[in-house]
């Protein structure tokens, strides 16, 4: 087989070639894509025994809350849950389908399914997107070589951390765990450091509110609480908005009487559809 021939090097650095290229199809009349802001607060750590998820539980339309109760943390396996953050049909569809692949591959094998698989499946997956499956998931899971917590951007790229945060209000979340986390962790202050990093994003970010759920992670089960807290409880009203008659002053009254005679109100009776 012929070989190929390299005629020109590249240039090095950025290239705008598409910068010119949109420039005119702004001139032609076409518009351009508009970005769009999602809000999530996602979270998580490795503690003494496993892997501890939070997230929040406020889906939004722009600047509409669309539901108060939206679950975010996802199923992958048995022992590997994710949290996921952008566009709400991105993160089910793309869960959804490495869920069911890593069954069939658990199917196949008859072995436990790892977090690493999980990653490299969803990195895969997203990379072939190259960002256009807005999907950022916090993945985190036990399997039998240890705890494992790891973050997927939309393009594909991960980290390998032992606490992570990813959303909108993941400044104020990374903030709390950054003053307080510490390595092995007993399960109930890691529940609370991932419950309050969480809240931090719930009130300092407007994409992010309601309730906080959890998903806590060891090698033996999977224990998902939703939700674990009501971060934002309704109030009651504090005010009666109830007048007297006579509040508002009545400028005109005008009476009109109504007579009613037999050929108004009809008695018949008519036998009713089963």
């Amino acid at each position: 087989m012929a070989g190929v021939t390299l005629t020109e090097v590249p240039p090095a650095g950025f290239n705008f070639d598409l910068c010119h290229r949109n420039k005119l199809l702004e001139k032609s009349g076409m518009k351009m894509p508009n970005s769009v802001k999602t809000g999530t607060t996602i979270a998580g750590i490795l503690y003494k025994d496993g892997v501890i998820l939070g997230a929040d539980t406020r889906a939004t339309e722009g600047t509409i809350v669309a539901d108060k109760n939206c679950a975010k943390i996802h199923y992958i396996a048995p022992n590997i849950y994710c949290c996921g953050a952008g566009t709400a049909a991105d993160t089910e569809n793309v869960t959804e389908l490495i869920s069911a692949n890593l069954e069939l591959h658990r199917l196949s094998t008859g072995r436990k399914s790892r977090v690493s698989t999980a990653c490299r499946m969803l990195k895969q997956y997203l990379f072939r997107y190259q960002g256009y499956v807005s999907a950022a998931l916090v993945l985190g899971g036990v399997d039998t070589t240890g705890a494992y917590l790891y973050t997927v951007y939309p393009h594909g790229s991960t980290d390998k951390l032992p606490y992570v945060t990813m959303g909108s209000g993941s400044l104020a979340a990374m903030a709390v765990f950054e003053s307080r986390y510490r390595p092995n962790m007993e399960v109930g202050e890691a529940k609370e450091l991932v419950r309050d990093a969480i809240a931090a994003g719930i009130f300092n970010d407007l994409g992010s509110g309601s309730n906080v759920d959890l998903c806590v992670i060891t090698s033996r089960k999977a224990q998902y609480i939703r939700p674990y807290e009501i971060a934002n409880l309704k109030g009651e009203r504090s005010g009666d908005y109830t007048y007297k008659r006579g509040t508002t002053a009545v400028l005109d009254t005008k009476v009109r009487q109504f007579v009613v005679t037999s050929e108004t109100v009809s008695a018949s009776a008519e036998a009713m559809e089963t």
